[in-house]
């Protein structure tokens, strides 16, 4: 909604800026009292408070990633890798029909829980060695790279689905095959 205020008041008459840029104003004040309000919550409450600081300890996990995650999916850690990529819509799955073998798409699940791991793992590519590792390798594969990306966020999901359920903090050094 304030994408859409903001781009009517590039395009808005004159007369009308002034009510507009009232609305903008007061959008933000909206925007900036429930972030406080989630990031208050968050911190009172031991438990949660614990679950968003290994959630962050992730390079490429954000502070919009981790409450979303807390939020929308709060199995995590209580799943299993499959059952955690279904619910948030990240599994592949196989559109076959007989001898056909068609894509293979992800879709349903949670839809705010996977546009917000796509921004993080877009950022997890870049910032966070062990997904950009992977990343890399999938290109050089030959897969394209929304593919890889995707794969990308599956794999952290799983990554944060399993430090969420032996309840250990990112290993930035951790000698693995990913």
């Amino acid at each position: 909604m304030l994408a859409a205020e903001k781009n009517r008041l590039i395009c808005a008459h004159k007369s009308i800026r002034k009510s507009l840029q009232i609305n903008i104003e007061w959008l933000e004040r909206q925007l900036a009292g429930v972030d406080t309000g989630l990031t208050d919550t968050i911190r009172k409450s031991p438990v949660w408070r614990e679950k968003d600081d290994l959630l962050k300890s992730v390079p490429g996990v954000g502070p919009v990633l981790a409450v979303t995650l807390l939020a929308n999916l709060p199995e995590l850690g209580k799943l299993n890798r499959k059952q955690v990529a279904a619910i948030a819509g990240v599994a592949p799955l196989n559109r076959d029909s007989g001898k056909l073998r068609g894509k293979r798409t992800i879709w349903g699940g949670r839809s705010q829980v996977r546009r917000v791991l796509y921004m993080g793992a877009l950022v997890a590519t870049r910032y966070n060695p062990a997904i950009r590792g992977f990343y890399m390798r999938l290109c050089a594969a030959g897969k394209a790279k929304k593919t890889a990306l995707v794969a990308c966020m599956r794999k952290l999901l799983t990554i944060l689905n399993a430090m969420m359920k032996h309840q250990t903090p990112w290993i930035e050094n951790f000698n693995q095959n990913t």
